[in-house]
């Protein structure tokens, strides 16, 4: 299994902090926006004198709840769409399960969320990387290049949409494409959907639920984690109109019994949140974007493309290597008793050699953090040892 790139560097941080340095945490998405208050007052008046197995597909009224919660969204299922998950990462894993066999192939676009690689060793089968660009933003690669990775093994294609850790926001026609895709090759096509809710500056997301004629080949993931900041839930779902895939999926939620009982009732509970909850959030976490993003292409050498979603970037500096200048920052560096923790983008590329002068930062910390954060950074890479010279070409790019 690989080590994730997003907790490696924890020991360093804890190091730093005992030092007395305050370390900005902007390796990982744990958001710090407050959980909905019809969440916590459910959880505070659960009325149960057993905390009981629930079916393993979840609770029917959660599943209800959940085929609403899409409706509204445009999506429409019925209630045997959808099975309830421990977190989306479960969702991914019985996914993978399901519709592979050992040694076949999903190719996914790059940079992609890490964890990606160890659900695919554990269902074991093989990722196979087409490479997206920085200098685009992210888009969507050309499905000529997805074209010249298909083989005898490929079986899938994966997206993240609005995408971690880029933030790029797959527009409908870049679906459309991935859709003619499927249809020629009868493909799976995954799609992880859980930062729905996060699309910025007027953009909307369009589901791969909503594209004609491969019904029966799309497989959704989501999750409650981000959506109402309710991380430790570990409540998600695996969503498919294919009944066949749902009654295999369901065996392999058999064996795990089910998914956890006080998560669900939270979830559900969730589904009651005021639309001003989100708006708020978006506000805010829009305000955090700019801050940090905005702050980020100030620097003199540094290349970071504006995300439409989630809360992630990916930035692009003048250093030689990622993981070394992540790792400096938390044993060499600080300003004013400050530095910061990022994740290097290496662990998001399987492709050798790629995002090696790349981190992924979260924008989830308060926006005095994220200035601090910035400054930080500011400052780390004029002192930063390893630091190299920006081409014209380079800074042309930005």
């Amino acid at each position: 299994m690989p080590a994730s790139p997003i907790r490696k560097l924890v020991p360093y941080a804890e190091a730093a902090k005992k030092k007395g340095r305050t370390v900005y945490h902007l390796n990982i998405g744990q958001p710090d926006i407050k959980t909905p208050e019809v969440v916590m007052d459910r959880l505070k008046h659960i009325e149960r004198t057993v905390i009981e197995y629930s079916n393993s597909e979840g609770y029917l009224s959660y599943r209800e709840g959940l085929v609403d919660y899409y409706s509204k969204n445009n999506i429409h299922l019925s209630v045997g769409d959808v099975m309830i998950t421990t977190g989306g990462s479960e969702a991914l894993v019985f996914a993978f399960q399901t519709c592979f066999n050992a040694g076949d192939e999903v190719i996914i676009p790059e940079p992609f969320y890490a964890n990606y690689n160890g659900f695919a060793v554990t269902a074991g089968i093989n990722v196979v990387p087409v490479t997206a660009s920085i200098e685009d933003g992210f888009a969507l690669p050309p499905i000529e290049e997805f074209e010249k990775r298909i083989t005898p093994r490929t079986k899938g294609i994966l997206i993240c949409n609005p995408g971690n850790p880029t933030g790029y926001l797959y527009k409908r026609e870049e679906l459309e494409r991935l859709r003619e895709l499927v249809i020629k090759n009868d493909l799976w096509l995954f799609a992880d959907e859980v930062y729905r809710e996060f699309c910025y500056d007027g953009a909307t997301p369009f589901s791969v639920l909503n594209l004609e004629g491969i019904e029966n080949n799309v497989v959704l993931i989501d999750s409650v984690s981000k959506r109402y900041s309710m991380c430790g839930a570990r409540i998600g779902a695996m969503i498919s109109r294919n009944a066949q895939v749902m009654a295999a999926a369901l065996k392999f939620g058999q064996a795990r019994l089910s998914p956890p009982t006080l998560g669900q009732i939270a979830g559900e509970a969730a589904l009651a949140t005021p639309q001003s909850y989100f708006d708020e959030v978006i506000e805010e976490y829009v305000g955090r974007r700019d801050i940090l993003v905005d702050g980020l292409n100030r620097i003199p050498g540094v290349i970071c493309p504006k995300p439409s979603g989630a809360f992630y970037c990916i930035a692009q500096l003048p250093i030689d290597d990622a993981d070394k200048f992540c790792q400096w920052m938390l044993e060499d560096f600080a300003h004013e008793n400050q530095t910061v923790m990022m994740a290097p983008a290496t662990g998001f590329y399987a492709s050798q050699g790629v995002g090696t002068n790349q981190v992924r930062l979260a924008y989830v910390l308060n926006k005095a953090s994220l200035e601090n954060a910035v400054k930080c950074l500011e400052v780390a890479l004029e002192q930063y040892p390893g630091r190299v010279e920006v081409t014209e070409e380079l800074s042309a790019n930005r």
